[in-house]
């Protein structure tokens, strides 16, 4: 099993929910189906920060070049993904701080191994982090997610003894798959993971997308009733809009109504992603990051 991010997330779309695109457009506007009237709240700038996934292309032509123009644009934190690029987790840090951007949460999947977790948190540690984040994991066998929820629990309890929180990030399948009589990935991963020591990065653009996934009528009411229900807390989101056919879209172009969702449930970090960039990277972190600037709920 990879535990890292898998070569087309984007596949579990269509494959992994077997929706064609007509049924995708007829759900999606039902995201927007109760009006809002935006109030004076919005996203403290010093909560703004952008998954690295989202600028991996730049990332593997010139990592430097791609960490400072996303401090040029103003983010103040990033989430780590890929590794470290040919740098020690001191190193990057002290690049990092050079030119005033923190890594204060990182992507890393299950460790293989106690050694492993102990350098996982050191490198965290080293960088200043205050998350470390599991992005990925899929099976359809009920004892596996049982086992991963046991080792996450361990896991998350060395982190807290150091001081770190440790959170599991969502997709789709997690609302989707039936482990049978009904009950799916995520009714266990919220029963056996331990909310003292492990919280949810809630990826809304995955959540709203295993709404429609189930046939809801508001797959935005349907996110909001995943974050009220799970036992665990609601730390983090990964802000990724929606287009009608389903595909990512940047910030503020596509259907979900952020301003529901950020009304209801405050978090410490908004997390701009998009895997798929609408023009650029850089284009997209700069409508992601002024998005959640001038966004009002």
């Amino acid at each position: 099993m990879c535990y890292g991010y898998g070569p087309s997330r984007r596949s579990l779309l269509t494959a992994g929910l077997g929706l064609g695109a007509a049924a995708l457009a007829a759900a999606s506007p039902a995201a927007a189906a109760t009006p809002h009237h935006p109030g004076g709240d919005r996203v403290p700038p010093d909560q703004i920060s952008i998954q690295l996934w989202t600028v991996r292309d730049d990332l593997a032509q010139n990592y430097d070049a791609t960490l400072a123009y996303l401090a040029e644009i103003g983010y103040p934190k990033v989430e780590l993904a890929l590794g470290y690029f040919g740098r020690t987790a001191q190193q990057l840090r002290a690049f990092l701080d050079g030119i005033g951007i923190r890594a204060s949460s990182s992507h890393d999947g299950i460790s293989a191994d106690d050694a492993a977790l102990e350098t996982k948190i050191a490198n965290a540690l080293a960088l200043g982090q205050s998350y470390i984040v599991v992005p990925y994991l899929n099976s359809t066998s009920e004892d596996e997610w049982k086992a991963w929820a046991e080792r996450m629990n361990v896991e998350a309890e060395a982190a807290r003894s150091a001081g770190l929180r440790y959170g599991y990030h969502n997709h789709a399948h997690e609302f989707t798959i039936d482990l049978g009589g009904g009950k799916t990935p995520w009714d266990v991963l919220t029963s056996e993971l331990d909310p003292r020591l492990v919280h949810l990065e809630i990826d809304i653009y995955w959540a709203v997308t295993g709404g429609i996934g189930r046939g809801v009528a508001d797959p935005v009411r349907f996110t909001l009733d995943v974050i009220r229900k799970a036992p665990q807390r609601v730390l983090q989101f990964h802000v990724k809009d929606r287009h009608l056919d389903g595909d990512m879209a940047d910030l503020g172009t596509g259907t979900i109504d952020f301003r529901r969702i950020f009304d209801k449930h405050r978090v410490k970090e908004y997390i701009v992603e998009n895997d798929t960039p609408d023009v650029t990277p850089r284009r997209t972190a700069e409508v992601g990051y002024r998005y959640l600037r001038k966004v009002r709920f």
